[in-house]
């Protein structure tokens, strides 16, 4: 039996959700924060459904002061959210100063507390370009600060640093994962607005993988 030694950032989207499956023998919490961002709502109550079906504990964590003190597209408004393609350009507005650092720490303290070893994100090789917190030099020295700080040795495990997002999906379809039940839209609409980057993102790794996509989206 696989030993429950982890913690996982689980926010409800696709990419996290799948790693939440692809790991649940071994994740003793797993933990969604509440920072502020238009789609918070949406993505949690994913979170919190996914959890449930798997039997694993979650917790939310609320970060009010980041929506007071930082500035990104994804904190001001469904109107601010850039649409078009999820690149570099267009989607650098949607950066929230420092989150997965800010967030890891977070996880890196409960893991301490808890007893856990290892603190498990889902960031993936389409968000390195975009996203400084997200690269592997980020993850590689993160993980590096948090086992020096910690009596246990916390790390950090990305096992998907490396794939892209249509791979996660492959992955997903073979862990039987019901993708309608996640949440990408930054909008965080009644549905996927299906023009923000992210939404563009969805669609084209569902195309990319040949696998049907089961999101409701706007248009």
């Amino acid at each position: 039996m696989m030993a429950k030694d982890s913690i996982i950032l689980v926010s409800g989207g696709l990419d996290s959700t799948t790693l939440l499956y692809d790991y649940a023998g071994s994740i003793a919490l797993a933990v969604s924060f509440d920072y502020g961002a238009n789609h918070n709502c949406r993505e949690i109550a994913c979170a919190k459904a996914s959890c449930k079906k798997l039997g694993i504990k979650h917790v939310v964590i609320p970060l009010g002061f980041m929506k007071e003190y930082f500035e990104s597209s994804l904190l001001e408004g469904a109107d601010a959210v850039p649409e078009g393609r999820y690149d570099d350009d267009n989607m650098r507005s949607t950066v929230v100063p420092f989150r997965n650092g800010i967030m890891l720490s977070i996880a890196c303290g409960l893991a301490e507390n808890d007893g856990l070893k290892y603190v498990l994100i889902a960031n993936h090789s389409g968000d390195h370009a975009i996203y400084p917190d997200c690269r592997p030099e980020f993850i590689d020295s993160m993980s590096d600060a948090m086992k020096a700080g910690t009596y246990a040795g916390v790390e950090i495990l990305a096992p998907y640093t490396n794939i892209t997002k249509a791979d996660i999906v492959r992955r997903g379809m073979l862990l039987g994962i019901d993708y309608s039940e996640t949440w990408s839209c930054y909008k965080g609409g009644e549905k996927h607005c299906g023009k923000c980057g992210t939404c563009t993102e969805r669609r084209e790794a569902f195309r990319l993988a040949g696998i049907p996509d089961p999101t409701e989206y706007e248009e």
